[in-house]
């Protein structure tokens, strides 16, 4: 062995210190290549949950959107049936706002008796205190009837003229006996073109001993006059025309009559034919 390659026992130590540095150097960098690693496992399990949480939030607004389409077509639909039920409540409140009694037109239909009077009066009444201006329309269909009840109505109707409600009578059909005298209660009176009025004298039931008929005869003969004041009042005819084709019989008027006679003051219900002509 030379003397170059001969170590001496100062050097030893200084080489084996050198060494334990290169080795903790080493190590030091091992340590340091294992937290960066560490630190890349990191954000890498951070860029990852991230990108999870972003895929969660993706799906939770896909399905917020979803949510909002169905609540936008359910909201559609609820207006789309809140619109059909105003149609439907403006189609039923049209049709009520055409019906006769809601334009204050009152079909008297049946024979005047009690029971007929009482429940025209009260429609009646309603309709004047519902309306205190409202005018008033009644269409006589009758074979006519009591005649005490009958002028029970014509004096209510009277009242109704007075209060100021502006009152129209018609006749369709026929206005026979107490009903013909009802025709003359309104402002305006018409009759249709085919309709027939019909006026005879008072007839009562008299049964009793002498002086009871006599007593009866004497009421019925104060009624007919009270009738006969009021065609005359509202007609062109005379007490005494009206006797002459009273008596022993019927008198049925023709439309075009009772124009002519003032019974009416217009003719409605005319074919066009008719009116054309």
């Amino acid at each position: 062995m030379s003397e170059e390659t001969k170590e001496t026992p100062q050097e030893n130590p200084l080489n084996d210190q050198l060494k334990q540095a290169q080795i903790n150097k080493l190590e030091a960098e091992a340590e340091k290549i294992k937290a960066e690693a560490e630190i890349l496992s990191n954000q890498q399990k951070k860029q990852k949950i991230d990108i999870q949480k972003t895929q969660i939030l993706l799906e939770k607004e896909e399905i917020s959107l979803k949510q909002n389409k169905i609540n936008l077509k359910k909201d559609k639909i609820i207006l789309e049936l809140k619109q059909l039920d105003l149609e439907s409540e403006i189609e039923s409140l049209e049709i009520r706002n055409s019906r006769d009694d809601r334009n204050y037109l009152y079909r008297f239909n049946e024979k005047i008796s009690s029971e007929s009077v009482k429940k025209c009066m009260q429609t009646l009444t309603e309709w004047s205190r519902l309306d205190q201006e409202c005018a008033i329309e009644i269409i006589f269909s009758s074979p006519g009837g009591s005649i005490i009840d009958g002028f029970e109505l014509f004096d209510f109707l009277q009242d109704l003229r007075y209060q100021g409600h502006h009152l129209t009578t018609g006749t369709l059909g026929y206005a026979a006996s107490m009903a013909g005298v009802l025709l003359q209660a309104g402002d305006v009176r018409w009759v249709g073109q085919q309709a027939w009025v019909m006026i005879h004298r008072a007839a009562f039931g008299a049964w009793g001993k002498t002086y009871e008929i006599e007593d009866e005869v004497k009421f019925i003969q104060r009624i007919e006059e009270r009738i006969l004041g009021i065609f005359t009042s509202r007609s062109n005819l005379s007490k005494t025309k009206i006797k002459r084709n009273w008596d022993r019989k019927d008198w049925w008027i023709s439309a075009d009559e009772a124009m002519e006679m003032g019974l009416v003051d217009e003719i409605r219900a005319k074919m066009p034919e008719h009116s054309s002509s």
